[in-house]
């Protein structure tokens, strides 16, 4: 369990959701993930209510991927040309997702945000092709209502199952990473050959 993550949910409970969130859609390397799994835990034992913790969630990813967007809109490549060597972007991979970008904006930014590197990069990217603020919007408040639910979701089943799933799990735990790494790899490589990323 990460620490700050459990820290800032216990300590600033909804609030601390909301900064999460918006901290994860900047791309800043955070568990924002883990922090609705935790918040769903709490929200089985009845310390949060699921419909704010999403609420406030999905509100927090999309002000933070705004933020992202806006930066990516003004200061654009610039800022990738300045920045390139310290965050190790690679030019060529940075090109290639541009091109994704503008062959299928939705795509690219509902998807785009379970593939490594394009994750982080995906609102900044977004400004920098001037797609319209509102197809921006919509597109990734898709993307943050499945990623909120999934996760909240996931953290309230496994609370309220943990015996269950923990019995589980320590049964069939080669089988179920063989598997998670079977569907890991078969949608990068469909990713791949579609979108040349």
């Amino acid at each position: 369990m990460d620490i700050r993550a459990y820290d800032l949910i216990s300590e600033l409970g909804l609030g601390g959701l909301f900064l999460g969130s918006v901290i994860e859609a900047l791309g800043v390397p955070f568990p924002g993930g883990l922090m609705l799994v935790l918040a769903g835990v709490l929200v089985s034992k009845g310390s949060l209510n699921y419909l704010g913790a999403m609420a406030l969630a999905v509100t927090g990813f999309n002000l933070g991927a705004a933020a992202a967007y806006f930066v990516g809109n003004r200061l654009g490549e610039p800022l990738f040309d300045r920045f390139e060597k310290a965050f190790k972007i690679d030019r060529r991979k940075l090109d290639m997702a541009r091109a994704w970008m503008e062959r299928s904006a939705a795509a690219f930014i509902v998807l785009g945000r379970f593939v490594p590197m394009a994750s982080n990069l995906t609102p900044y990217l977004a400004g920098m092709s001037r797609l319209h603020p509102a197809r921006f919007l919509l597109y990734n408040s898709i993307f943050a209502v499945s990623w909120a639910n999934f996760n909240l979701a996931l953290g309230y089943y496994f609370s309220r199952n943990w015996q269950a799933v923990a019995g589980f799990a320590g049964k069939h735990l080669p089988y179920i990473a063989g598997a998670a790494l079977a569907v890991y790899l078969v949608a990068a490589l469909l990713l791949k050959r579609k979108y040349k990323i």
